[in-house]
């Protein structure tokens, strides 16, 4: 299978909710439809530091995605770059995509002047933790919430 990596697109609205969904499901999360719209606009639109990018088959069907949020840092003079979410659909697994769509996080924050390039998984996400740990740092935070 062929794999390209772009910017997200108005004609990927359909298929990306589909996704985005999907990637909700797994963390037994109900995401309002308005949440969604809202979501999809600041990421088309570049709005509130959001910036999406997706992961294409040969057919330019979106197979995956990266949301990514820019913002600036009380620690540095530079903004960073929040990979808040990343999924890949399950049957594109396993062939370099959600590596592929990092990466292509990595050339974004790079472009922006973004030194830092962060992200949180769940601590039993084992097969995406093999692939961070290859291309990335494991930090010694602790997240809370509220």
């Amino acid at each position: 299978m062929s794999m390209s990596i772009r910017p997200l697109e108005a004609n990927d609205r359909a298929r990306w909710e589909e996704l985005f969904r999907a990637y909700a499901h797994l963390y037994d999360a109900k995401i309002d439809a308005a949440v969604i719209d809202l979501t999809w606009a600041r990421l088309l639109g570049g709005k509130d530091g959001f910036y999406g990018l997706v992961a294409v088959d040969e057919t330019e069907r979106p197979i995956g995605f990266a949301h990514l949020v820019f913002h600036p840092s009380t620690w540095s003079q530079t903004t960073y770059c929040y990979l808040e979410d990343l999924y890949v659909d399950r049957d594109a697994r396993r062939r370099g995509t959600g590596r592929a769509l990092i990466e292509a996080a990595y050339r974004e924050a790079d472009r922006r002047g973004a030194t830092r390039t962060y992200w949180a998984t769940k601590e039993d996400n084992r097969a995406a933790r093999r692939v961070y740990d290859r291309i990335a740092t494991l930090s010694a935070f602790v997240q809370y919430r509220r």
